[in-house]
């Protein structure tokens, strides 16, 4: 194992473990045995400075605890250190791997069977970057992946489940390490979504004015109120759909749809159906195709990628046999879940008439999403109603 010998200045050192067993520098964490310690910091670094760098000290060395230790050089780079034991059961360290994958410059530095040692620089493998309150914050993500059995009657886990986020941030005059987010669970969050998941369906009110606002913004200006509903509308006239994640403030999540779909009530499972979207992608058989509308930075909203929208023409259902309207109310739900992006996937649908490439992240059943439904919304043979 290799003595990084971390001699680097941090200004403020704030660790947050919401769920690890152990926490750095506490007397459990720092019961390594001597042939796995690894040293922190410079040599004959002092205990102040042993503890202000969040590693442990014996008396004589400096080393990093049963811990996830994260710090950050004046020359911009992450230094992480992940000990095997700093969740219960063990961390399988060989399961770790970084937003931008695991390989090449992502990959440990260092590694033996108690700890693994990450140094890489804050722009690489997959990090982030955003300005807030002064400070430039490099942010990146550490996870692990764990086995599943899989039986007849259900399915298993033996191992634990590990996501941590961390940041450096660097300002004019200072630079700090940060752990954001940690996570420890021994029953596994779902692989759609790491966390509760709140979801809402929208319809706008927005007037549009502008030639071909049908995916327009401005679309999106205001919202029917509960007691709005049923909303009424003319047969063919656009319908804005927005889907929103609530109360996540994560810049990096991203919200997918898989399939939405109408029925003629509040049921999502009911029947008659008919798909708007599928796989994340306008259905292809509709004559008048449902229109995916952007969200980015230019829509105003401080959290674009929290939001999806589309636009479909509204519709009635008939019934098969005698092909008459079914004076019926029409309902909208959507399949959502949330997608993490990454080097290789940025959440994002591919949709093409031949062809729908659509992200590995993104929900393919009900039972692996949250499905949120809209009120009612009913059509009217008169022009002259009011919205």
């Amino acid at each position: 194992m290799a003595d990084l010998g971390v001699s680097h200045a941090l200004v403020g050192l704030f660790v947050i473990f919401c769920c690890l067993s152990n926490v750095a520098g506490a007397p459990e964490s720092c019961n390594v045995v001597d042939a796995e310690k690894i040293p922190c910091g410079e040599p004959g670094v002092a205990a102040a400075r042993c503890d202000a760098l969040n590693c442990c000290f014996d008396g004589q060395q400096c080393y990093y605890g049963k811990a996830v230790t994260v710090q950050c050089t004046k020359d911009g780079q992450f230094i992480l250190v992940v000990a095997r034991d700093a969740t219960l059961p063990g961390i399988n360290l060989d399961s770790i791997s970084l937003m931008g994958g695991n390989s090449g410059p992502c990959g440990p530095v260092d590694f033996s069977s108690a700890f693994a040692i990450y140094q890489f620089p804050v722009t690489a493998c997959g990090t982030t970057m955003m300005v807030q309150d002064g400070y430039v914050i490099y942010e990146n993500r550490m996870m692990s992946v764990y086995e599943v059995g899989v039986g007849p009657l259900g399915s298993i886990t033996r191992d634990s489940n590990f996501e941590v986020y961390f940041q450096c941030r660097f300002s004019a005059t200072t630079f700090e390490a940060v752990i954001v987010e940690s996570y420890s669970h021994a029953d596994p969050l779902p692989v759609v979504a790491a966390g509760p998941l709140t979801v809402e369906l929208r319809l706008a009110n927005g007037q549009c004015i502008s030639t071909g606002c049908r995916t327009a913004q401005e679309a999106y200006t205001s919202y029917y109120s509960e007691a709005d509903y049923p909303v009424t509308k003319v047969l063919r006239e656009p319908v804005y759909v927005e889907v929103r994640i609530l109360e996540r403030t994560d810049p990096n999540i991203v919200l997918v749809l898989g399939r939405c779909w109408a029925t003629t009530t509040s049921n999502p499972n009911s029947f008659p159906q008919w798909d708007l979207l599928v796989n994340s992608c306008p259905y292809q058989d509709d004559n008048y195709r449902t229109i995916l509308v952007p969200v980015d930075s230019s829509s105003g909203l401080t959290f674009p990628t929290h939001y999806r929208r589309f636009v479909f023409s509204m519709f009635t259902f008939v019934e098969p046999e005698s092909m008459t309207y079914l004076q019926e109310m029409v309902f909208i739900h959507c399949t959502t879940a949330v997608c993490v992006p990454n080097e290789v996937d940025d959440c994002e649908p591919r949709c093409s008439r031949k062809r729908r490439d659509v992200s590995t992240a993104k929900p393919d059943s009900a039972n692996k999403s949250t499905v949120v439904s809209s009120g009612a919304v009913i059509f009217t043979d008169s022009p002259n109603h009011t919205a």
